[in-house]
């Protein structure tokens, strides 16, 4: 690895919500931000450790997911996805409360979601919320053994064996509770235990989820409800893209496009961490755009935060005339 010492200090300039680095000299080691991100990331969760989630649920509710950034395959040919097309993807492990991103893999678009399992760190007593691309009992069987639990949608045409039910309260939604055993050969081998499967029918989108989850004590419409915080992780994608441009890259080469990467992310919590130490209630998107505009701006934070505009004087005192000499 390279010597910091090489490098000249890289500018991050915050940019009508863009993240722009700018190297004067040389290549700085992308694992340089990634390790500043990381300490970024303890600090945040720290302050965030504590907020509601709108459940009776004290334990730590994560969400993975993963999004894909298109890239020109004849600029970067390192990131080749398909034939004619390159890609990067970020596979994030979000923790809901205060939607932190805890772990974060970027890697070629080609690696497929599911084996992104295989890198995670998993937690006991946590809860894991994954789509049904995440759909590897092989790799779900990790979670149990480790003491972790999951809750994920699932195919429709699984083959289980039912064993028992549970009586639902179908005003909220519910349709189902049941326990069941994996029938397929190879499925029944690779995960062993009992599952719970839960079916809820979403009338907003007119729509029936069916969830898997390897849990049995809570309520079915409370992992419904976990299920929904799931969408937490597409508002990160989504703010990510938005706010930080990160399809704009500065450099090509594998080193550049992570390094870039990790800064947009340390940006991210670092308004995370400003918004919770001020107490702001205005949203992430809000609070980065008003920090970009006053970067370089000597006035107070409270005073660019005021939820009220100053006030403004009866008779504002201006050396203009009146149009008319009134």
């Amino acid at each position: 690895m390279p010597s910091v010492q090489d490098f000249t200090t890289p500018e991050i300039v915050i940019r009508s919500g863009e993240a722009h680095l700018r190297t004067r000299t040389g290549s700085m080691d992308w694992r340089i931000f990634h390790d500043f991100a990381q300490i970024l990331i303890r600090q945040g969760r720290d302050l965030y450790a504590n907020e509601p989630l709108g459940l009776c649920l004290k334990k730590t509710v994560y969400a993975f997911d993963s999004s894909t950034i298109d890239l020109c395959l004849s600029i970067v040919p390192w990131a080749k996805f398909r034939r004619r097309k390159a890609a990067i993807k970020l596979h994030t492990l979000l923790d809901i409360r205060g939607n932190i991103p805890c772990f974060i893999y970027v890697f070629q678009g080609k690696l497929h979601d599911v084996n992104a399992i295989d890198l995670l760190p998993i937690e006991a007593n946590s809860f894991y919320v994954m789509d049904r691309g995440y759909l590897d009992f092989k790799r779900l069987y990790r979670f149990t053994t480790a003491g972790a639990f999951f809750v994920i949608r699932t195919k429709s045409n699984l083959d289980f064996r039912h064993c028992l039910s549970h009586p639902v309260d179908t005003k909220v939604g519910l349709r189902s509770d049941i326990i069941i055993h994996l029938k397929g050969p190879l499925s029944a081998k690779i995960y062993p235990d009992r599952l719970r499967r839960i079916s809820f029918h979403d009338a907003e989108k007119d729509r029936r989820l069916v969830f898997l989850t390897n849990n049995t004590k809570l309520a079915a419409i409370t992992i419904a409800k976990l299920y929904r915080c799931r969408w937490h992780i597409d508002l990160f994608f989504k703010w990510i893209k938005q706010n930080l441009r990160i399809k704009a890259f500065y450099c090509t080469s594998d080193n550049a496009v992570k390094t870039q990467n990790w800064i947009e992310i340390a940006i991210y919590v670092l308004v995370a961490i400003v918004r919770k130490n001020l107490k702001i209630e205005r949203s992430q998107s809000e609070t980065l755009q008003i920090l970009s505009l006053t970067l370089f701006e000597k006035m107070n934070l409270f005073q660019a935060f005021s939820m009220k505009n100053p006030a403004k004087p009866d008779d504002p005192c201006h050396n203009q005339r009146s149009l008319f000499g009134l």
